[in-house]
């Protein structure tokens, strides 16, 4: 696949199907993830992943809960504004969001990542972009969220067996699996109206009105 393909079409697709994704597959995202930069080359990371039904029974109700206390705190302002105003797109992205809570334990496969000594998260971080574009790379959709680590993070590495007393936190989840939907571009303010040139506010001294990777 060409790379401008995969970093233009690479997205988040929550409605997946609960086809299981492959061991071999499974192996090129975690080996590309493992290949991203690392702040000193210290490789302070941790994957985790998780396929067994059990385990996921036990951190639905946990993703669900945590959702649930995000749409009626931060998230709760957006959605009456987009109630509102009949926002739409903000509206399908909730709705993608709430898909995700609803459907937690039919996700085929999910991936924790962990970090030590990386707060900035500018290591772990990379690694899971280049895991969520290999899995592009096979057709394979994916969706970051951190809500789990917001609210339920001590409980979450619990049922996940992570050591309690050597410094490991959780960065983030991302699941995975085939996408019912279709691939993509996503619509996306340009750049030339979200970048500045030298000094803020000053303009960056190109427009970019469509993307300049099409299909």
């Amino acid at each position: 696949m060409d790379v401008f393909e995969a970093l233009y079409t690479t997205r988040a697709m929550r409605r997946v199907k609960p086809d299981p994704i492959p061991a071999e597959v499974q192996q090129r995202i975690l080996d590309a993830a493992v290949r991203a930069p690392s702040a000193g080359n210290t490789q302070g990371w941790r994957f985790l992943l998780v396929d067994d039904p059990e385990v996921k029974s036990k951190l639905g109700p946990l993703y669900r809960d945590a959702l649930g206390r995000l749409f009626e705190g931060h998230y709760k302002p957006m959605r009456e504004r987009a109630e509102a105003t009949g926002d739409t797109r903000t509206l399908s992205v909730l709705r993608s969001a709430r898909h995700l809570a609803d459907n937690f334990e039919s996700y085929p496969l999910l991936l924790f990542a962990f970090t030590r000594n990386d707060p900035s998260g500018g290591s772990i971080y990379p690694a899971v972009w280049s895991a969520q574009l290999a899995a592009r790379a096979f057709g394979v959709g994916s969706a970051l969220t951190s809500v789990l680590g917001l609210f339920h993070a001590a409980e979450t590495m619990r049922i996940l067996g992570v050591p309690e007393d050597k410094g490991w936190q959780m960065a983030c989840m991302v699941t995975f699996g085939y996408p019912t939907g279709r691939w993509g571009v996503a619509p996306r303010r340009p750049a030339h109206e979200v970048a500045f040139r030298n000094q803020w506010g000053e303009p960056v001294g190109f427009e970019i009105p469509e993307p300049l990777w099409e299909p």
